[in-house]
Order: C-alpha cells, then sequence, then structure tokens
C-alpha cells in the first residue's frame, strides 16, 4: 500500500489558498479515480481507492499544516510503511505556478508541512512540487501563501490538477520521469 499525503490547512476559509493545493490534488485523484468515502482517521480526513494495480490511501491532515507530521507519522506507524511508500502533494513557491515536479527526499525549504514531517519519520519520502510562484518578495510570501487563487488563475489551476489525476498511474507505478513528462504533455495542449 502507498500513502499518499496532501498538505493543506482545514476549514472553509482556506479551501481556494495556495497553501491548500495538495488538498485539492488528492480531492481531485480520489474524484476521478472512484476512492471510497472520506473517513476520520489519523487526525485528518482519509479514502482508500486504487490506481491501476496499485492499493492507494490518500491522507488530508487535519492538524493544520505547521502540524501535518503528527498526523502523517500515525498513519506510516500504523501501516508499517517505510518512507519510500509515502508521495506527499505540496505548494512549492520555487516553482512557476502550475509547474509540476517530483523529487525523492530533500530538505524542506522552509515549508513548514515538510519541516513537520521531516520531524516526524524524515525527509526520505517522494515529494510533488506544485508550483504557486513567488511573489518576488520575502516579506509578502506568507500574505500570497495563505491567499486565494485569482479568477484569472483559476482555469489553469483546474488543468493542472486534472492532469495530475489524469497521470496519477504514473505515479502509483513509481514512474517518476513518466509521470511529470505526461503532466508537461497535456498541459501544453491545455
Amino acid at each position: 500500500m502507498q500513502l499518499w499525503v496532501g498538505l493543506g490547512n482545514p476549514g472553509a476559509e482556506y479551501v481556494m489558498h495556495r497553501h491548500n493545493v495538495g488538498f485539492m490534488a488528492c480531492d481531485v485523484i480520489a474524484e476521478m479515480h472512484g476512492f471510497a468515502a472520506v473517513q476520520k482517521k489519523f487526525q485528518g480526513w482519509t479514502q482508500e481507492g486504487r490506481i491501476g494495480g496499485e492499493k492507494i490511501l490518500l491522507l488530508k491532515p487535519a492538524t493544520y499544516m505547521n502540524d501535518s507530521g503528527r498526523s502523517v507519522a500515525e498513519a506510516v506507524r500504523f501501516y508499517k510503511l517505510a518512507p519510500d511508500a509515502l508521495t506527499v502533494f505540496h505548494d512549492e513557491l520555487d516553482l512557476a505556478p502550475c509547474k509540476v515536479k517530483v523529487k525523492q527526499g530533500g530538505g524542506h525549504a522552509g515549508h513548514n508541512g515538510l519541516r513537520s514531517i521531516d520531524q516526524h519519520i524524515g525527509p526520505d519520502f517522494r515529494r510533488v512540487r506544485i508550483g504557486i510562484g513567488h511573489p518576488g518578495d520575502k516579506a509578502r510570501v506568507r500574505g500570497y501563501v495563505l491567499g486565494n487563487y485569482s479568477k484569472a488563475e483559476q482555469a489553469d489551476l483546474i488543468n493542472m490538477l486534472g492532469a495530475i489525476g489524469s497521470e496519477a498511474e504514473w505515479l502509483a507505478q513509481g514512474n517518476d520521469p513518466r509521470f511529470m513528462s505526461a503532466l508537461a504533455l497535456r498541459l501544453a495542449q491545455d
């Protein structure tokens, strides 16, 4: 089994925040692949399903971003998963808006959700980095990340999330390069 975690903050006021794009990715994957109904588990919301031949548990921690590691660690321990069974979908300031890159392991680059997971289980997990762009000034980062996607950004956001859902089978198979190239091709057509 694989554990796919979307990072975000719980609550209606955060739904369209750039920081919640990990939650959005999980929601789209669950919908496109017919995952089971949402259950409250591991201090968050889970959905079980299959993508291709792989069993996937989606988890959206309800602990707020800065404490996501508590929820993730609870699920990892319960299922006795190795770090390589974990994939985390998160917003990435250092990528252009709606660009997606996958990497194995690494630092947290100031991302508090990743920092929390690192503290609880270590850094050796796969990350699906979803670009939100940078506001240009470090002093504006907090407001930008915790701000809603603008109306002008929403069509690109919807296309990118749909592409992640459509190409998720490559991620499930562990073929990260194929996932990224299929995603890039799909987004180039939109």
